[in-house]
């Protein structure tokens, strides 16, 4: 299965990845290449994350990593990551 990742879920690695550089650069960079490898196991087991409690669509899920939820879309072929957010933020649905 591929993995695509969308334009603003790339966005908010980058924020995310800006904010921990601010104190220390090489955790930043240790976090996207870790960030990157747990969105990796969904090629595999893309119905690894549980299903998002805020929506009923049985299609979005969620992989709970640290203090961050990776959101993605199962697809017939393919999984979609569309967004990156912190624990504590409300996830937008309509960004989904």
């Amino acid at each position: 299965m591929r993995v695509q990742w969308s334009p603003l879920a790339i966005e908010r690695v980058a924020e995310i990845a800006a904010f921990i550089a601010e104190d220390n650069p090489r955790a930043a960079e240790k976090w996207v290449r870790a960030a990157f490898a747990r969105v990796g196991q969904l090629r595999q087991f893309p119905k690894s994350g549980r299903r998002i409690p805020e929506s009923p669509r049985p299609d979005l899920r969620e992989l709970v990593w640290g203090n961050y939820r990776i959101v993605y879309r199962r697809e017939a072929r393919r999984i979609s990551i569309l967004t990156v957010r912190h624990v504590k933020q409300i996830l937008p649905l309509e960004e989904l």
